[in-house]
C-alpha cells in the first residue's frame, strides 16, 4: 500500500493519486506496520513466560486483531469508494483515471485480507494451547 502512487494528466492537468492522500489508507499501513512490529517483539519473548503473561500477550493479540480488522474494512471501503464513486454524493470514481494505483489498492487489500486470516487463526491456535486455569 505504502508503494500505491500515479501521476496521470486529467484534461491537460496533472494529477496525483497518493495513498497518504486518504486517511483510511494511512490508517491501513499504519496499523500494519505497528501489529507487525508488536508481532516480532512478540515473537522474541522467551517461551517460559508466567501464565499472566502470556493471557497478557493474548489480549494484546485479540487487540491487534480488532485494529488489522478495523483497519482493512476503512481501507476497504475507500478503495470501493475509488471504484465505483457515490452518485448521491456527487463523487466520481477514479480507477478509470488511475489503475495502476487502483491495482496497487487491491492488491495490498487482497494480502491483508489473508494476512488477517492467517492472524486470527494462529490468535485460535494460542487460545486453544493456553491452558484456563493456573
Amino acid at each position: 500500500m505504502a508503494m500505491s502512487h500515479e501521476t496521470v494528466t486529467v484534461f491537460g492537468m496533472e494529477v496525483q493519486a497518493k495513498f497518504r492522500y486518504t486517511p483510511s489508507l494511512v490508517f491501513f499501513v499504519a496499523a500494519n506496520a505497528a501489529v507487525s512490529a508488536c508481532s516480532v517483539v512478540l515473537l522474541l519473548l522467551p517461551s517460559s513466560a508466567s501464565k499472566l503473561a502470556a493471557r497478557l500477550l493474548l489480549m494484546a493479540d485479540v487487540v491487534l486483531g480488532m485494529v488489522l480488522t478495523g483497519a482493512i474494512a476503512a481501507a476497504r471501503a475507500m478503495s470501493d469508494l475509488g471504484k465505483n464513486g457515490n452518485s448521491h454524493a456527487g463523487w466520481m470514481a477514479i480507477c478509470d483515471q488511475v489503475p495502476v494505483f487502483c491495482d496497487r489498492v487491491r492488491a495490498a487489500l487482497i494480502a491483508g485480507s489473508v494476512a488477517i486470516v492467517l492472524y486470527y487463526l494462529m490468535l485460535m491456535y494460542s487460545i486453544y494451547i493456553l491452558p484456563l486455569f493456573p
